[in-house]
């Protein structure tokens, strides 16, 4: 009795990988493609490439892009402005963070370079250097983004007088384009008609600047105090001023896009809320069907690429796999469809690298 029976992986139709060539990738796309043939993290880059391809390439479907972590302060922001520009996302669904830093460079403001053997993070705190990582945003910077988001709330009274986070931005890229600023994120958003979405807004400078906002209308009905007590009472009431904004409005016209969207598909950076918020919307529609009784359209995700360094065994939602999601009913099955591509790495490494080989395929499209 043969113990092994010894096949030829072609007799069983696997396709066998290739030695990457460098001498013969002309393009970043014919990098991209030959590292695909190869293993590991570079299989699922050519594996994500094509997938986007797909996704890109289908004019039924609408596309989800999340993006968390420090992109913009990473300068990272063109890419983004490219996609939109291209017409190539329909959502963009991000961190406050993000977006805040990315205000800071739209009117015209820098970063810079953080030195660990050189610089102190006491003395950087002195001198009004914000470090993430081993990048520096300058407090005044912060200051300078919070005169233009000051003015937008001065000047524009939103439908019914409420602001979501998606009307903000708006408003904000509206301003960015009437000033004629350079390339930036919200302004793209604005001129392709992009929603931006930002569902855990408090957790950024962007919201502190809304709530000083009305913090600083309320302070001026209130009186002078000068004793401490006073001046505590007068605090108290002074966090009692909550600006005009409501969260679900941001989640039900996300879920009106998901919702009439013939296909869905998710490019996503990172991880966090964007990530999960995003995904969401799949049960979202699905228990609106079943706890309401109405027949609404059970949209998921079919195509999903995910950049993310975040391992699966933390537990943790930045990490989790698409077929982790398939349980919640998030992702189409492969069975049935459904398309992703996994990149375990540094956005910053392989994000450019990724896009660049995808825009020269786009570009050939149109010749």
């Amino acid at each position: 009795m043969t113990y092994r029976e010894l096949h030829d992986g072609r007799q069983d139709g696997l396709r066998p990988l290739e030695s990457l060539d460098l001498n013969r990738c002309r393009t970043f796309a014919d990098l991209v493609r030959a590292m695909g043939r190869t293993a590991f993290g570079g299989r699922q880059l050519g594996r994500a490439f094509e997938i986007l391809l797909t996704m890109f390439r289908d004019p039924q479907c609408k596309v989800v892009l999340t993006v968390s972590g420090a992109m913009t302060v990473a300068k990272q922001g063109s890419i983004i402005c490219e996609l939109i520009d291209r017409g190539l996302v329909d959502v963009v669904v991000a961190t406050g963070a993000l977006i805040t830093h990315g205000l800071s460079e739209s009117i015209g403001l820098v970063h810079y370079e953080y030195d660990e053997h050189t610089q102190d993070d006491t003395e950087l705190f002195r001198k009004g250097y914000n470090r993430i990582y081993d990048t520096l945003e300058m407090e005044a910077n912060l200051n300078e983004v919070q005169l233009l988001v000051a003015r937008v709330l001065r000047e524009v009274e939103p439908p019914g007088g409420v602001w979501s986070s998606a009307r903000l931005c708006r408003e904000l890229g509206r301003r960015l384009a009437e000033d004629g600023r350079d390339r930036a994120i919200l302004r793209s958003a604005f001129e392709q008609d992009v929603p931006v979405f930002i569902p855990a807004f408090t957790d950024s400078e962007l919201a502190l600047d809304v709530s000083i906002h009305f913090m600083e209308g309320r302070l001026r009905e209130l009186s002078r105090l000068d004793d401490e007590e006073a001046v505590l009472k007068r605090l108290d009431r002074l966090f009692q001023a909550t600006p005009p904004f409501n969260p679900f409005l941001d989640l039900q016209q996300y879920a009106s896009i998901a919702a009439r969207a013939e296909r869905l598909g998710i490019f996503t950076i990172g991880g966090g809320v964007p990530r999960n918020w995003a995904q969401q919307v799949a049960p979202y529609l699905d228990i609106i069907a079943e706890r309401l009784g109405l027949e609404v359209p059970r949209n998921r995700f079919r195509y999903g690429v995910r950049i993310c360094p975040e391992p699966v065994h933390w537990g943790g939602l930045s990490g989790c796999t698409y077929m982790e999601g398939v349980s919640w009913g998030k992702f189409v099955p492969p069975s049935e469809g459904g398309r992703f591509a996994e990149v375990f790495a540094d956005a910053t490494l392989v994000w450019p690298l990724l896009m660049k080989a995808v825009f020269e395929e786009l570009d050939g499209d149109d010749r």
